[in-house]
């Protein structure tokens, strides 16, 4: 799409009326666009993509402050990640890089370079040599670097010294699937360009916080959404009690949760009284905006934990919200891994 205010806003538009995230196969087709044009051969450096993996997009820190036109923040989901990505190889914090989901990808660094991988865990390699993540590492002209399946998390971050350098939208490089803005997924045999090389050496980074990715149940800290009062006391309890599963349709719009051992977490408008998430108010709910973290329970009853492809505007009602500090972890969850929410400091809540 173009990237007009008006295209921004009716994109957003064509989401469901709630915002549930369409499942895998359709956000594959989906982003199945029309392949852009070749860089030049003049352009400074690039990458050529020789296996783009599920899904590999360019990402920065996102583009705030447009969410009165239908534009989300979008950008990397695991922010930290992105960040210590660049600070690793010089660049600015937000720079752009490359977001590749489960692994799978595999690029020719067609002159020398830095780069760094942080993010999930995987085996990495460089011209068929282990190399490690979370460190900068030096590529000679025409190496292939390769990462393999997540064995751990399901994010990685590839930053280039220079920063991904394809044209921004809205002040951002980030793609977002759900309006369209920003460059296309990556396809086999397509050229990413890269911005200059400052040709000064690679900064000491002596202190910096490195996160792996949670293999086991993740605990996200929470704050009562603006319409907690919509569930009877007893549900927002057992909100809280309950064991969550990752659903395997769940993308960058949202992670879905089912309640471990299958049972139904909530009512239909209407419906049965009874289920795990029980309504006390049963009306529709006018849309209302929506912000990253945002944790909407739909009739299916699969509380979605919105993340930074949102709609920026629902009409499911939003039991709560998760901490900021909580949020990156989201990124990394595999599905069938757990999570269980507690009240964040300061939220009010016990436990």
């Amino acid at each position: 799409m173009s990237g007009s205010e008006t295209g921004v806003a009716a994109g957003a538009s064509g989401a469901p009326r709630g915002s549930e995230p369409a499942g895998a196969a359709g956000l594959a087709a989906r982003e199945r666009g029309p392949a852009r044009e070749p860089v030049a051969a003049s352009a400074v450096r690039t990458l050529r993509v020789i296996e783009p993996g599920p899904l590999t997009l360019v990402e920065d820190l996102g583009r705030p402050g447009y969410a009165a036109i239908g534009a989300a923040r979008s950008g990397a989901l695991d922010r930290a990640a992105l960040r210590l990505a660049n600070r690793l190889v010089g660049n600015p914090e937000g720079a752009a890089a490359l977001e590749v989901t489960a692994g799978g990808f595999a690029a020719v660094i067609e002159r020398g370079s830095w780069f760094a991988i942080t993010g999930a865990g995987g085996p990495i390699t460089l011209d068929g040599t282990l190399i490690e993540a979370d460190t900068a590492v030096r590529a000679s002209a025409g190496t292939v670097v390769r990462i393999g399946a997540a064995v751990r998390g399901m994010r990685f971050y590839l930053a280039v010294r220079g920063g991904i350098a394809v044209p921004a939208e809205l002040g951002s490089r980030s793609r977002d699937i759900l309006t369209g803005l920003g460059p296309a997924p990556l396809r086999a045999g397509e050229v990413v360009p890269v911005g200059a090389d400052p040709d000064a050496p690679i900064p000491v980074v002596d202190t910096m916080t490195i996160s792996q990715p949670p293999d086991d149940t993740v605990v996200a800290g929470l704050y009562p959404g603006p319409r907690a009062d919509w569930f009877t006391a007893e549900s927002r309890e057992r909100f809280y009690d309950t064991e969550w599963v990752v659903a395997a349709d769940s993308n960058r719009v949202g992670v879905r949760l089912d309640a471990a051992g299958g049972v139904g977490a909530t009512h239909a408008v209407g419906g049965p009284r009874g289920s795990l998430l029980e309504r006390s108010v049963g009306r529709e709910l006018p849309s209302e905006p929506l912000v990253p973290g945002a944790i909407q329970v739909p009739p299916s009853g699969q509380p979605t934990v919105l993340l930074a492809d949102h709609p920026v505007t629902g009409g499911y009602p939003v039991i709560a919200v998760v901490a900021d500090a909580s949020l990156d972890a989201f990124a990394q969850l595999r599905p069938g891994q757990r999570v269980e929410f507690r009240h964040a400091r300061g939220s009010g809540g016990t436990g």
